[in-house]
């Protein structure tokens, strides 16, 4: 377990700043108690201290003899709290400035501002829960669909966690039988030959690839699919932003080049989330600023998930539109051909690829086009509901790490070698496990981990 002094009293604002009916001031460590009775005056004359834990107390909030604002106080005592440890929390009316005046008061009287995650992290520390389920936190903060929500709360449940020490069990018996027969082989353990051991590895194979199989599905459940509409200018790209999010929030106008910087939102499909951009018209000019909207664009659809390319079916296919599909070739990419309102100049067979016939400005198509993301990247089949699904690169890494030393294993089966490179690669796949719920993991790395958070959680 990492090295952290964890007897500093934390304290941040764990609601955000801004107007509001409630803002939460959230203390804790050993004298959280201590330190908000000390500026907490009870309607009825209570002391904190002498409460019963997860109780709400009201009265006012008073430092160096002036009233800060008229709250609510709840007290958790240690160990049946979020970082087991005492927590108060002192709810004040929603506003920067009483947030931010019982805060000051609160570290003046002897705590310390918590860093971003801290909170978790000494859940995590305390043992209350592993990094998966601290991981699923800020998946559920930044959840930008119910799919995704429910994807966190899985993985907050211990769904993965579960399915992780099940597979790390079944690989430590496994280790334990092998490390009794090479220290004791005169009690040779006929249960686990060579073929047992194949046999479980086998099965601890299986189980790591059908977490890989999710990892796909978990990163667009968490980032969503980075969407970048390309195309010349005055194709209707922003057009079509507007009408898949149903409102104006690109300016359109006839004038090419209108669009000079990105426009980004997120797009809920069905419960995937499309991470959506709307681009500059990609095309020879010698306006500067237009020539860095133009280059950006080049940019976000060399990093993008998805390219939806864009054509005028009005007008014949140009020389710039060929330089779009030359750099989209590599891509994942769906073809729109749009304005079939008016009369069709475009030769379709010169574009390579089935499009999708779309008018953004009579609304037909839209629904063509979420019909072909859902197709193009089939991830229906995972259910949130029930399955453990993996997030992020740092647990995709460990059970590649963990197969291929599986892998190794099978190799060494395979070859009757000794039961010692079984053992050394049974221990690393062990270990490569262990990484993913938080164990045998470097300090810094969780502290990379932690950063990602936002005060106050």
């Amino acid at each position: 377990m990492l090295k952290i002094n964890l007897s500093d009293t934390i304290a941040a604002i764990s609601t955000p700043i801004g107007s509001g009916g409630i803002g939460i001031v959230r203390i804790s460590g050993c004298k959280a108690i201590d330190i908000a009775e000390s500026i907490f005056v009870s309607a009825k004359g209570k002391k904190l201290s002498e409460q019963k834990s997860h109780t709400i107390h009201y009265g006012s909030i008073v430092y160096e003899g002036k009233t800060i604002d008229e709250v609510l106080v709840s007290i958790m005592r240690a160990p049946n709290t979020y970082t087991c440890e005492d927590i108060a929390e002192i709810n004040t009316h929603g506003g920067y400035r009483a947030v931010t005046a019982v805060l000051n008061a609160v570290i003046k009287k002897g705590a310390r501002l918590a860093e971003p995650g801290e909170f978790t992290k000494r859940a995590f520390l305390n043992g209350r829960i592993d990094l998966t389920q601290a991981e699923a936190v800020i998946d559920i903060i930044n959840a930008k669909t119910d799919k995704s929500r429910e994807a966190a709360v899985m993985r907050l449940e211990g769904k993965l966690s579960a399915e992780i020490k099940h597979i790390r069990e079944n690989i430590l018996t496994m280790l334990a039988h092998i490390e009794t027969a090479i220290a004791y082989p005169e009690h040779d353990d006929e249960t686990m030959t060579y073929a047992a051991i194949e046999k479980g590895t086998k099965e601890a194979i299986a189980d790591v690839e059908r977490l890989i199989a999710t990892a796909d599905a978990g990163k667009i459940y968490r980032d969503g699919i980075k969407t970048v509409i390309l195309g010349k200018p005055n194709v209707g790209k922003s057009s079509l932003l507007n009408a898949l999010l149903e409102e104006d929030r690109a300016i359109v106008t006839d004038i090419p080049g209108t669009t000079r910087d990105v426009v980004s939102e997120f797009i809920n499909v069905e419960g995937i989330p499309l991470d959506i951009t709307d681009t500059a018209g990609i095309r020879n000019t010698d306006n500067v600023i237009e020539k860095i909207g133009v280059e950006k664009s080049r940019s976000l659809a060399e990093k993008a998930d998805l390219i939806l390319l864009m054509f005028d079916g009005s007008r014949e296919l140009s020389d710039e539109d060929r330089e779009l599909i030359e750099l989209t070739k590599n891509k994942k990419t769906i073809v729109l051909v749009n304005k079939l309102d008016l009369e069709q100049k475009l030769d379709i067979g010169d574009i390579g690829i089935e499009p999708v016939n779309i008018s953004v400005k009579n609304n037909n198509g839209i629904d063509d086009i979420y019909k072909k993301i859902k197709e193009m990247f089939a991830i229906g089949g995972i259910e949130t509901d029930n399955e453990a699904i993996i997030s992020g690169e740092r647990n995709k890494a460990c059970l590649f790490k963990a197969l291929q030393s599986l892998e190794n294993v099978m190799e060494t089966i395979e070859n009757t070698m000794p039961e010692d490179f079984i053992s050394m690669d049974l221990t690393a796949a062990y270990e490569s496990l262990g990484e993913i719920i938080g164990e045998s993991l470097e300090e810094d790395i969780i502290d990379k981990i932690f950063s990602e958070f936002c005060l106050g959680k």
